[in-house]
Protein backbone atom coordinates (compact mmCIF):
# COMPACT_ATOMS: atom_id res chain seq x y z
CA UNK A 1 0.00 0.00 0.00
CA UNK A 2 1.66 3.23 -1.16
CA UNK A 3 1.24 6.63 0.46
CA UNK A 4 -0.07 8.04 -2.83
CA UNK A 5 -3.16 5.84 -2.69
CA UNK A 6 -6.31 6.99 -0.85
CA UNK A 7 -5.83 4.19 1.69
CA UNK A 8 -2.22 5.27 2.23
CA UNK A 9 -3.21 8.90 2.76
CA UNK A 10 -5.91 7.83 5.22
CA UNK A 11 -3.47 5.67 7.17
CA UNK A 12 -0.90 8.49 7.26
CA UNK A 13 -3.55 10.83 8.63
CA UNK A 14 -4.44 8.36 11.37
CA UNK A 15 -0.74 7.93 12.21
CA UNK A 16 -0.48 11.69 12.75
CA UNK A 17 -3.53 11.55 15.01
CA UNK A 18 -1.83 8.74 16.92
CA UNK A 19 1.32 10.85 17.30
CA UNK A 20 -0.78 13.66 18.79
CA UNK A 21 -2.50 11.26 21.20
CA UNK A 22 0.80 9.69 22.25
CA UNK A 23 2.26 13.15 22.86
CA UNK A 24 -0.59 14.10 25.18
CA UNK A 25 -0.49 10.80 27.07
CA UNK A 26 3.29 10.64 27.33
CA UNK A 27 3.45 14.11 28.88
CA UNK A 28 0.70 13.31 31.41
CA UNK A 29 2.19 12.31 34.79
CA UNK A 30 0.97 8.99 36.15
CA UNK A 31 -0.55 7.69 32.92
CA UNK A 32 1.17 4.35 32.33
CA UNK A 33 1.48 3.12 28.74
CA UNK A 34 -0.75 0.09 29.34
CA UNK A 35 -3.44 2.18 31.03
CA UNK A 36 -3.37 4.54 28.07
CA UNK A 37 -3.67 1.53 25.76
CA UNK A 38 -6.74 0.34 27.66
CA UNK A 39 -8.33 3.73 27.08
CA UNK A 40 -7.51 3.43 23.37
CA UNK A 41 -8.98 -0.08 23.29
CA UNK A 42 -12.26 1.17 24.74
CA UNK A 43 -12.56 4.30 22.58
CA UNK A 44 -10.90 3.73 19.19
CA UNK A 45 -12.98 0.74 17.97
CA UNK A 46 -16.03 3.00 17.99
CA UNK A 47 -14.37 5.56 15.71
CA UNK A 48 -14.92 5.56 11.94
CA UNK A 49 -12.13 4.34 9.71
CA UNK A 50 -10.60 1.17 8.25
CA UNK A 51 -9.15 -1.26 10.83
CA UNK A 52 -5.59 -0.92 9.50
CA UNK A 53 -5.67 2.87 9.87
CA UNK A 54 -7.07 2.59 13.40
CA UNK A 55 -4.37 0.07 14.27
CA UNK A 56 -1.67 2.34 12.86
CA UNK A 57 -3.00 5.21 14.98
CA UNK A 58 -2.89 3.11 18.16
CA UNK A 59 0.58 1.81 17.34
CA UNK A 60 1.88 5.33 16.66
CA UNK A 61 0.36 6.57 19.91
CA UNK A 62 2.01 3.76 21.84
CA UNK A 63 5.43 4.35 20.29
CA UNK A 64 5.37 8.11 20.86
CA UNK A 65 4.22 7.54 24.45
CA UNK A 66 7.33 5.43 25.12
CA UNK A 67 9.52 8.27 23.87
CA UNK A 68 7.84 11.07 25.78
CA UNK A 69 6.98 9.51 29.14
CA UNK A 70 10.57 10.21 30.20
CA UNK A 71 9.85 13.97 30.17
CA UNK A 72 7.50 14.14 33.19
CA UNK A 73 9.55 11.37 34.82
CA UNK A 74 12.62 13.64 34.73
CA UNK A 75 10.92 16.96 35.47
CA UNK A 76 8.64 15.84 38.31
CA UNK A 77 9.55 14.25 41.60
CA UNK A 78 13.13 15.61 41.74
CA UNK A 79 14.14 14.97 45.38
CA UNK A 80 16.44 16.70 47.80
CA UNK A 81 20.10 16.30 46.77
CA UNK A 82 20.80 14.58 50.10
CA UNK A 83 18.74 11.58 48.96
CA UNK A 84 20.34 11.38 45.51
CA UNK A 85 21.94 8.00 46.26
CA UNK A 86 18.58 6.21 46.09
CA UNK A 87 16.84 8.36 43.49
CA UNK A 88 16.11 7.28 39.95
CA UNK A 89 19.12 7.57 37.57
CA UNK A 90 17.43 10.29 35.54
CA UNK A 91 16.75 12.39 38.63
CA UNK A 92 20.41 12.21 39.61
CA UNK A 93 21.29 13.72 36.23
CA UNK A 94 18.69 16.48 36.67
CA UNK A 95 20.09 17.28 40.12
CA UNK A 96 23.53 17.63 38.50
CA UNK A 97 22.14 20.05 35.91
CA UNK A 98 22.29 17.43 33.15
CA UNK A 99 18.55 17.06 32.51
CA UNK A 100 18.77 18.24 28.91
CA UNK A 101 21.50 15.70 28.27
CA UNK A 102 19.30 13.05 29.91
CA UNK A 103 16.47 13.84 27.49
CA UNK A 104 18.78 13.35 24.51
CA UNK A 105 20.21 10.15 25.93
CA UNK A 106 16.70 8.79 26.35
CA UNK A 107 15.74 9.79 22.80
CA UNK A 108 18.91 8.15 21.44
CA UNK A 109 18.21 4.98 23.41
CA UNK A 110 14.65 4.71 22.12
CA UNK A 111 15.47 5.61 18.53
CA UNK A 112 18.52 3.35 18.19
CA UNK A 113 16.70 0.47 19.87
CA UNK A 114 13.99 0.66 17.19
CA UNK A 115 16.66 0.44 14.48
CA UNK A 116 18.20 -2.60 16.20
CA UNK A 117 14.88 -4.31 16.92
CA UNK A 118 13.33 -4.12 13.44
CA UNK A 119 15.78 -6.42 11.59
CA UNK A 120 15.97 -9.04 14.35
CA UNK A 121 12.29 -9.15 15.31
CA UNK A 122 11.25 -11.70 12.65
CA UNK A 123 13.89 -14.39 13.33
CA UNK A 124 13.64 -13.84 17.08
CA UNK A 125 9.86 -14.20 17.00
CA UNK A 126 10.23 -17.54 15.20
CA UNK A 127 12.66 -18.78 17.84
CA UNK A 128 10.34 -17.69 20.63
CA UNK A 129 7.41 -19.39 18.92
CA UNK A 130 9.33 -22.67 19.01
CA UNK A 131 10.49 -22.49 22.63
CA UNK A 132 7.63 -20.63 24.29
CA UNK A 133 5.54 -23.71 25.24
CA UNK A 134 8.51 -25.06 27.20
CA UNK A 135 9.23 -21.63 28.66
CA UNK A 136 5.63 -21.26 29.77
CA UNK A 137 5.69 -24.59 31.60
CA UNK A 138 8.75 -23.50 33.55
CA UNK A 139 7.80 -19.84 33.91
CA UNK A 140 7.79 -19.80 37.75
CA UNK A 141 11.36 -21.10 37.81
CA UNK A 142 12.44 -18.64 35.11
CA UNK A 143 10.96 -15.67 36.96
CA UNK A 144 12.46 -16.86 40.24
CA UNK A 145 15.85 -16.95 38.51
CA UNK A 146 15.31 -13.44 37.15
CA UNK A 147 14.44 -12.21 40.64
CA UNK A 148 17.57 -13.79 42.11
CA UNK A 149 19.78 -12.16 39.49
CA UNK A 150 18.23 -8.74 40.09
CA UNK A 151 18.62 -9.13 43.86
CA UNK A 152 22.26 -10.16 43.35
CA UNK A 153 22.97 -6.85 41.59
CA UNK A 154 22.63 -5.04 44.94
CA UNK A 155 26.17 -4.26 46.16
CA UNK A 156 26.00 -5.56 49.77
CA UNK A 157 24.46 -8.49 51.59
CA UNK A 158 22.41 -6.15 53.78
CA UNK A 159 20.89 -4.55 50.71
CA UNK A 160 20.32 -7.95 49.12
CA UNK A 161 18.35 -9.10 52.15
CA UNK A 162 16.41 -5.83 52.07
CA UNK A 163 15.74 -6.39 48.37
CA UNK A 164 14.34 -9.86 49.08
CA UNK A 165 12.03 -8.36 51.71
CA UNK A 166 10.91 -5.64 49.30
CA UNK A 167 10.29 -8.20 46.58
CA UNK A 168 8.24 -10.40 48.92
CA UNK A 169 6.09 -7.50 50.13
CA UNK A 170 5.49 -6.33 46.54
CA UNK A 171 4.46 -9.84 45.48
CA UNK A 172 2.10 -9.99 48.44
CA UNK A 173 0.58 -6.69 47.38
CA UNK A 174 -0.01 -8.19 43.94
CA UNK A 175 -1.70 -11.27 45.38
CA UNK A 176 -3.99 -9.05 47.46
CA UNK A 177 -4.99 -6.55 44.79
CA UNK A 178 -4.68 -7.81 41.21
CA UNK A 179 -7.89 -9.85 41.37
CA UNK A 180 -9.97 -6.93 42.69
CA UNK A 181 -12.82 -5.53 40.60
CA UNK A 182 -11.67 -2.04 39.50
CA UNK A 183 -15.20 -0.63 38.92
CA UNK A 184 -13.95 2.86 38.04
CA UNK A 185 -15.63 5.61 35.98
CA UNK A 186 -13.44 4.74 32.96
CA UNK A 187 -14.84 1.98 30.77
CA UNK A 188 -11.36 0.47 30.57
CA UNK A 189 -10.95 -0.12 34.29
CA UNK A 190 -7.66 -1.45 35.59
CA UNK A 191 -6.26 -1.91 39.08
CA UNK A 192 -2.78 -1.56 37.54
CA UNK A 193 -3.27 2.22 37.36
CA UNK A 194 -3.48 2.79 41.13
CA UNK A 195 -0.85 0.11 41.75
CA UNK A 196 1.79 1.71 39.53
CA UNK A 197 0.85 5.24 40.56
CA UNK A 198 1.29 4.26 44.20
CA UNK A 199 4.41 2.14 43.83
CA UNK A 200 6.40 4.37 41.49
CA UNK A 201 4.72 7.78 41.36
CA UNK A 202 3.65 8.87 44.83
CA UNK A 203 6.86 7.88 46.71
CA UNK A 204 8.97 9.93 44.31
CA UNK A 205 6.71 12.94 44.84
CA UNK A 206 6.84 12.51 48.61
CA UNK A 207 10.63 12.61 48.43
CA UNK A 208 10.42 15.70 46.24
CA UNK A 209 8.44 17.69 48.83
CA UNK A 210 11.71 18.36 50.65
CA UNK A 211 13.56 19.13 47.43
CA UNK A 212 14.22 22.42 45.71
CA UNK A 213 12.85 21.40 42.33
CA UNK A 214 14.57 21.43 38.97
CA UNK A 215 17.87 23.34 39.22
CA UNK A 216 19.27 25.33 36.27
CA UNK A 217 20.24 22.94 33.49
CA UNK A 218 23.50 23.05 31.56
CA UNK A 219 24.01 22.67 27.82
CA UNK A 220 22.74 19.38 26.39
CA UNK A 221 26.09 17.98 25.29
CA UNK A 222 26.04 14.18 25.42
CA UNK A 223 29.08 13.01 27.38
CA UNK A 224 28.84 9.29 26.52
CA UNK A 225 30.93 8.13 23.58
CA UNK A 226 29.24 6.91 20.41
CA UNK A 227 30.33 3.32 20.98
CA UNK A 228 28.93 3.35 24.51
CA UNK A 229 25.65 4.84 23.35
CA UNK A 230 25.34 2.20 20.62
CA UNK A 231 26.23 -0.58 23.03
CA UNK A 232 23.78 0.48 25.71
CA UNK A 233 21.02 1.10 23.15
CA UNK A 234 21.64 -2.40 21.76
CA UNK A 235 21.41 -3.75 25.30
CA UNK A 236 18.14 -1.86 25.62
CA UNK A 237 16.83 -3.57 22.49
CA UNK A 238 17.78 -6.91 24.04
CA UNK A 239 15.98 -5.94 27.22
CA UNK A 240 12.98 -4.96 25.10
CA UNK A 241 12.94 -8.47 23.65
CA UNK A 242 12.89 -9.92 27.18
CA UNK A 243 10.03 -7.60 28.11
CA UNK A 244 8.14 -8.39 24.90
CA UNK A 245 8.36 -12.17 25.14
CA UNK A 246 8.76 -12.96 28.85
CA UNK A 247 5.71 -12.17 31.00
CA UNK A 248 6.39 -10.36 34.25
CA UNK A 249 9.63 -8.68 33.15
CA UNK A 250 9.57 -4.86 33.00
CA UNK A 251 11.86 -2.54 31.07
CA UNK A 252 13.78 -1.72 34.26
CA UNK A 253 14.19 -5.41 35.16
CA UNK A 254 15.31 -6.24 31.62
CA UNK A 255 17.82 -3.40 31.71
CA UNK A 256 19.31 -4.59 35.00
CA UNK A 257 19.71 -8.06 33.45
CA UNK A 258 21.38 -7.05 30.17
CA UNK A 259 23.34 -3.89 30.98
CA UNK A 260 26.21 -5.74 32.73
CA UNK A 261 27.17 -7.39 29.42
CA UNK A 262 28.01 -3.98 27.91
CA UNK A 263 31.75 -3.23 28.18
CA UNK A 264 32.74 -0.25 30.31
CA UNK A 265 30.89 1.62 33.03
CA UNK A 266 28.24 4.05 31.86
CA UNK A 267 26.43 4.62 35.18
CA UNK A 268 23.16 6.53 35.30
CA UNK A 269 23.54 7.64 31.68
CA UNK A 270 23.87 4.10 30.37
CA UNK A 271 20.91 2.92 32.43
CA UNK A 272 18.78 5.74 31.02
CA UNK A 273 19.75 4.88 27.42
CA UNK A 274 19.14 1.16 27.92
CA UNK A 275 15.87 1.45 29.85
CA UNK A 276 14.45 3.92 27.32
CA UNK A 277 15.49 1.58 24.51
CA UNK A 278 13.86 -1.37 26.25
CA UNK A 279 10.64 0.58 26.73
CA UNK A 280 10.35 1.41 23.02
CA UNK A 281 11.81 -1.79 21.53
CA UNK A 282 9.22 -3.73 23.52
CA UNK A 283 6.53 -2.24 21.27
CA UNK A 284 8.37 -3.40 18.13
CA UNK A 285 8.82 -6.96 19.34
CA UNK A 286 5.23 -7.07 20.57
CA UNK A 287 4.00 -5.99 17.12
CA UNK A 288 5.82 -8.85 15.42
CA UNK A 289 4.62 -11.28 18.07
CA UNK A 290 1.04 -10.17 17.42
CA UNK A 291 1.29 -10.50 13.63
CA UNK A 292 3.32 -13.72 13.59
CA UNK A 293 1.97 -15.53 16.65
CA UNK A 294 -1.43 -13.92 17.10
CA UNK A 295 -0.50 -13.20 20.73
CA UNK A 296 -0.99 -9.66 22.11
CA UNK A 297 1.76 -9.03 24.70
CA UNK A 298 1.18 -5.36 25.52
CA UNK A 299 -1.85 -3.18 26.12
CA UNK A 300 -1.41 -1.51 22.73
CA UNK A 301 -1.41 -4.89 20.99
CA UNK A 302 -4.59 -5.88 22.84
CA UNK A 303 -6.19 -2.69 21.55
CA UNK A 304 -5.01 -3.42 18.00
CA UNK A 305 -6.35 -6.96 18.15
CA UNK A 306 -9.77 -5.63 19.10
CA UNK A 307 -9.98 -3.69 15.82
CA UNK A 308 -8.50 -6.63 13.87
CA UNK A 309 -5.46 -4.60 12.76
CA UNK A 310 -2.99 -7.48 12.69
CA UNK A 311 -1.77 -7.04 9.14
CA UNK A 312 -0.40 -6.42 6.60
CA UNK A 313 2.84 -5.83 8.47
CA UNK A 314 4.56 -3.31 6.17
CA UNK A 315 2.22 -0.34 6.81
CA UNK A 316 2.43 -1.00 10.56
CA UNK A 317 6.22 -1.04 10.45
CA UNK A 318 6.07 2.22 8.48
CA UNK A 319 3.80 3.70 11.16
CA UNK A 320 6.29 2.60 13.81
CA UNK A 321 9.17 4.31 12.01
CA UNK A 322 7.23 7.55 11.47
CA UNK A 323 6.13 7.59 15.10
CA UNK A 324 9.69 6.91 16.29
CA UNK A 325 11.02 9.84 14.23
CA UNK A 326 8.30 12.12 15.60
CA UNK A 327 8.91 10.92 19.16
CA UNK A 328 12.65 11.58 18.87
CA UNK A 329 12.07 15.17 17.71
CA UNK A 330 9.40 15.82 20.33
CA UNK A 331 11.54 14.64 23.26
CA UNK A 332 14.19 17.19 22.42
CA UNK A 333 11.90 20.11 21.59
CA UNK A 334 9.13 19.63 24.15
CA UNK A 335 11.37 18.19 26.86
CA UNK A 336 13.62 21.22 27.20
CA UNK A 337 10.60 23.53 27.49
CA UNK A 338 9.00 21.17 30.03
CA UNK A 339 12.11 21.28 32.25
CA UNK A 340 12.36 25.07 32.01
CA UNK A 341 8.69 25.55 32.85
CA UNK A 342 8.72 23.23 35.85
CA UNK A 343 11.97 24.81 37.05
CA UNK A 344 10.25 28.21 37.28
CA UNK A 345 7.32 26.96 39.37
CA UNK A 346 6.95 26.46 43.11
CA UNK A 347 8.05 22.85 43.36
CA UNK A 348 6.03 22.01 46.46
CA UNK A 349 2.88 23.02 44.62
CA UNK A 350 4.01 21.12 41.54
CA UNK A 351 4.53 17.96 43.62
CA UNK A 352 1.21 18.31 45.42
CA UNK A 353 -0.62 19.01 42.17
CA UNK A 354 0.97 16.00 40.49
CA UNK A 355 0.02 13.89 43.52
CA UNK A 356 -3.58 15.00 43.15
CA UNK A 357 -3.42 13.98 39.49
CA UNK A 358 -2.21 10.51 40.51
CA UNK A 359 -5.15 10.21 42.91
CA UNK A 360 -7.50 11.21 40.10
CA UNK A 361 -5.98 8.58 37.78
CA UNK A 362 -6.38 5.93 40.49
CA UNK A 363 -10.05 6.83 40.92
CA UNK A 364 -10.70 7.09 37.18
CA UNK A 365 -9.47 3.56 36.50
CA UNK A 366 -10.55 1.76 39.68
CA UNK A 367 -12.97 3.90 41.70
CA UNK A 368 -12.98 3.78 45.50
CA UNK A 369 -11.14 0.45 45.39
CA UNK A 370 -8.44 2.20 43.40
CA UNK A 371 -7.99 4.85 46.07
CA UNK A 372 -7.43 2.16 48.72
CA UNK A 373 -5.01 0.29 46.45
CA UNK A 374 -3.18 3.54 45.71
CA UNK A 375 -2.72 4.28 49.42
CA UNK A 376 -1.47 0.77 50.17
CA UNK A 377 0.84 0.77 47.13
CA UNK A 378 2.29 4.14 48.18
CA UNK A 379 3.24 2.66 51.56
CA UNK A 380 4.92 -0.30 49.86
CA UNK A 381 6.57 2.01 47.33
CA UNK A 382 8.38 3.83 50.12
CA UNK A 383 10.21 0.64 51.20
CA UNK A 384 13.08 0.99 48.68
CA UNK A 385 13.70 4.54 49.90
CA UNK A 386 13.74 3.49 53.56
CA UNK A 387 15.84 0.36 52.94
CA UNK A 388 18.19 1.92 50.38
CA UNK A 389 17.54 -0.56 47.54
CA UNK A 390 16.50 -0.20 43.91
CA UNK A 391 12.86 0.35 43.07
CA UNK A 392 13.04 -2.33 40.38
CA UNK A 393 12.27 -5.01 43.00
CA UNK A 394 8.75 -3.59 43.28
CA UNK A 395 7.94 -5.11 39.87
CA UNK A 396 7.38 -8.39 41.73
CA UNK A 397 3.87 -7.02 42.19
CA UNK A 398 3.07 -8.52 38.76
CA UNK A 399 4.22 -12.04 39.66
CA UNK A 400 0.74 -13.28 40.67
CA UNK A 401 -0.62 -12.22 37.28
CA UNK A 402 1.89 -14.16 35.21
CA UNK A 403 2.70 -17.25 37.27
CA UNK A 404 0.20 -20.05 36.53
CA UNK A 405 -1.82 -21.05 39.58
Amino acid sequence: MGLATPAGVTTLGYVLVGVALGTCSGLTPGLHANNFALLLASVVPALPGPPLALGAAMLAAGVVHTFLDVVPALALGVPDPATAAVTLPGHRLVLDGRGREALRLSALGSGLAVLVALPVAVPLTRVVDAVYPTLRRHLPLVLAGVALVVVATEPTWRRRLAAVGTLAVAAGLGWATLALDPAGPAAAGSVLAPLFAGLFGAPVLIEALEGEGVPPQAEPTVSLGRRTVLGTAGAGAGAGALVGYLPGVSAAVGTVLVLPVVPGRSGARGFLVASSGANTANTVFALFALVALGTPRTGVMVAMERVDATGPLLPLVGATCLAAAAGFALVVSVGDAYLRTVGRLDYTRVSLGTGCLLVAVAYLFAGVVGLAVFALATFVGLLPVVLGVRRVHLMAVLAPAVVPS
